[in-house]
């Protein structure tokens, strides 16, 4: 297994500037290069579903881009960091369910704040070192990541999703091309070089 317990460039910038994870910079390149957050002045405020979003870096990025713009649903089974926050987590338009995102009870739970215009995810299982079971069990989260997409995105939103390479990801990768107009990988320079994570975007779901 890859030692991650040296900090890095990426860890010290998300430090430095208030995140509790290095992953934010992971959203913020596909952000900058896809228009994920793209919200109109005077348009209604963009509802935003982040699943397992804990310690909480993409929640705050989103909160801190599009301030009241935004009615945010944050969901994992550990809670978010309350480091760097500042209170935001506690705001009328941050609503925090504590569950797993593969229950029926939290899918009921997430789709009554629907529907969302975009549904990100960063979510990835407890790793084992064995590549083979690490890619499954992060294919089983993406195929319940895309769950969500489909009975609780709008026509016209997007989608986000970790996975981890190998094993039947092209069988995602498929299922996301059939439900939006465009879909396609990613690797943001944040990525560490030696793991086999990237993500998959849906653009314009049909």
């Amino acid at each position: 297994m890859a030692n991650y317990e040296k900090p890095d460039h990426w860890s010290l910038k998300a430090q430095k500037e208030g995140y509790p994870a290095r992953s934010v910079y992971k959203l913020k390149e596909m952000d900058e290069k896809f228009g994920l957050f793209r919200s109109r002045a005077g348009s209604p405020a963009l509802k935003v579903l982040d699943l397992g979003a804990a310690p909480g870096s993409w929640s705050l990025y989103v909160l801190r881009k599009l301030e009241r713009r935004c009615l945010l649903t944050a969901v994992d089974l550990s809670p978010l960091s309350r480091q760097y926050d500042k209170g935001l987590f506690e705001g009328e338009n941050c609503c925090f369910i504590r569950g797993d995102i593969t229950a029926l009870e939290t899918l009921d739970a997430v789709r009554a704040r629907g529907p969302f215009n975009l549904v990100i995810s960063d979510a990835a299982p407890a790793t084992m070192g064995n590549r083979s079971v690490d890619t499954l069990r992060s294919l089983d989260l993406a195929e319940a990541v895309l769950g969500y997409a489909e009975t609780a995105l709008v026509s016209g939103g997007s989608l986000a999703v970790k996975v981890f390479q190998g094993g039947n990801t092209a069988a995602i990768l498929k299922r996301i091309r059939e439900l939006f107009k465009t879909g396609k990988s990613f690797k943001p320079e944040a990525c560490r070089s030696e793991s086999f994570e990237t993500y998959y975007l849906g653009l314009g779901k049909k």
